[in-house]
Formats: C-alpha cells, sequence, structure tokens
C-alpha cells in the first residue's frame, strides 16, 4: 500500500472540516480558550445557516460545461465512488450513495453508445476494509439489467490517479487513450478538474461528461437550516481542492486548476 494513499486518507481525517472543528472545540474547552470556543460556535451556526460549500463548489462545478454529444468515441470511462460497497455486502443488494448520477449517466450511454467500450473504474479507498469494492457493486447491478457483458469493470484503483492509469489496461485490443475519437469521463462536476488533470497527465484523450451538481447561485438570501446536508457539501469542497493541491504538488496532474483545451473542445 503506498504512501500517497495511507497520507491522504489520515490526512484527511483531521482536515474533514466537521472533525476539525470538534477537534479545535475540545481545544478550547480543556484549554480554556474561550476565544477558540466561541469561533468555533460561530462557524457551526454558519454552517448551520447557510450553504458555505456551495463558495467552494461552484467553481468546480462550472469549470466544465456539459458536453455536446459527438457523434462517434473511442469509449466511455466511468469513474466509480456512487456505490456504498461494505453496505451492499452487508444488505445483499446494491447500495448507492448521493453521486449515483454516475450511474443513471452510463445507462443513456451505453443506449447512445451501443457498439463502444465502456470501463467502470472503482476498487476500494478505504485503507481497513479493501475487500469492498465498487466495481463488484456495479457489476450485481448491471447484472440485475441484464447490462453486465457491456461494461469493463477495473476492481483495483483507490483514487482518481489510479483510475486513470488501471484503466488503460482495460482498454480493449485496437483502441487506445490517445485515440482522437475520444473517450467520455464520466464523474461528478465537482470532481472533474482533478480527473480530466489526471487522466489528461496520463495520455487520455477525453472529452468531460460532468454529472452530479450540488452547488446553487452565491447568493445572501440562499440561507438553509441544514447542518447535516451544508456541512457535507462542504466537506466535498474541501477535499477537492486540497486534492487539486496534492494531486499537483506531486506531479500527478500538470496544472493546479485544470481547464478545457482546444484539443478538448474540439471533440465537445
Amino acid at each position: 500500500m503506498d504512501l500517497f494513499f495511507l497520507l491522504s486518507k489520515g490526512f484527511w481525517v483531521l482536515a474533514n472540516p466537521g472533525n476539525l472543528l470538534v477537534i479545535l472545540l475540545l481545544i478550547g474547552l480543556l484549554k480554556g480558550w474561550r476565544t477558540l470556543s466561541s469561533l468555533v460556535a460561530v462557524c457551526l451556526l454558519l454552517i448551520t445557516l447557510y450553504p458555505v460549500g456551495d463558495v467552494l463548489l461552484q467553481p468546480l462545478e462550472k469549470r466544465f460545461s456539459p458536453a455536446t454529444m459527438p457523434q462517434e468515441i473511442a469509449g466511455i470511462v466511468v469513474l466509480g465512488g456512487a456505490e456504498e460497497a461494505e453496505l451492499s455486502h452487508l444488505w445483499q443488494q446494491p447500495q448507492f450513495n448521493m453521486a449515483a448520477e454516475r450511474d443513471m449517466a452510463m445507462l443513456s450511454l451505453l443506449q447512445r453508445y451501443p457498439e463502444a467500450p465502456v470501463i467502470l473504474t472503482g476498487g476500494s479507498g478505504t485503507v481497513l476494509k479493501p475487500e469492498f469494492r465498487g466495481a463488484d457493486v456495479q457489476r450485481t447491478w448491471l447484472k440485475s439489467l441484464q447490462l453486465e457483458q457491456r461494461v469493463i469493470f477495473e476492481r483495483d484503483s483507490r483514487n482518481t490517479f489510479e483510475n486513470a492509469i488501471y484503466s488503460q489496461d482495460a482498454i480493449p485490443t485496437g483502441i487506445d487513450a490517445a485515440d482522437p475519437r475520444g473517450w467520455l469521463l464520466v464523474t461528478s462536476a465537482f470532481h472533474m478538474p482533478r480527473s480530466v488533470g489526471v487522466f489528461r497527465q496520463q495520455g487520455w484523450h477525453i472529452t468531460p461528461y460532468p454529472v452530479d451538481y450540488y452547488s446553487r447561485a452565491i447568493a445572501l438570501s440562499s440561507w438553509r437550516a441544514d447542518l447535516g446536508r451544508n456541512l457535507y457539501e462542504l466537506s466535498i469542497g474541501v477535499r477537492e481542492w486540497i486534492g487539486l493541491a496534492a494531486y499537483y504538488m506531486t506531479d500527478k496532474t500538470d496544472t493546479l486548476f485544470p481547464a478545457a483545451n482546444l484539443d478538448m473542445s474540439q471533440h465537445e
């Protein structure tokens, strides 16, 4: 198990906004630092009443516009992450999370491009329970729809970087990652910049196909008293920006905030 994967998981335990606020609150209470405790309380109140995550998510989700569907493509790559692998094993039926639009989009693309190869890439992103893998959930789900023969399942990748690398090994003979027709890349809109950067760095010729949007227009009137949802979306935004920085500093992408380039625009 490589050091980058372990460090990223350990760092996120501390950097997760919910965990971080609890840690700071405990420090403030134990040390008697009223200013720190009050600051944490104000932050929690703000997060409870306003979707502050939109400030972080909106630039990510607007970075790539929905693709204009090309007539011909080399294939489709769908990033895992929508599957709840452990719950699926526990309850013996496929379980999905709030990113299920990735899989919903795959169904329509299977119909639109019946001859195109489709790669579903997703192993286990956890350190403690690597036996539960997203691609296995997808296989069970698609088998119930009699579609599993249409999809190539890559089940060893643990993060976006490995998605791009291991998916190359799954490409059918006669096609390659740099095929000029381009590959549709399906993932959540907030995750698309980092995904594009990684796949581009690994030589893929891709057309972004963003789905699973969260952010709304940023306005003072956008109050929403929902601590759970607001904190969840804030965590998504924080994690993605940290991921962009970490991938750039470790040369997994060649730019901090990847954007569409001329080569891509010809296929969008």
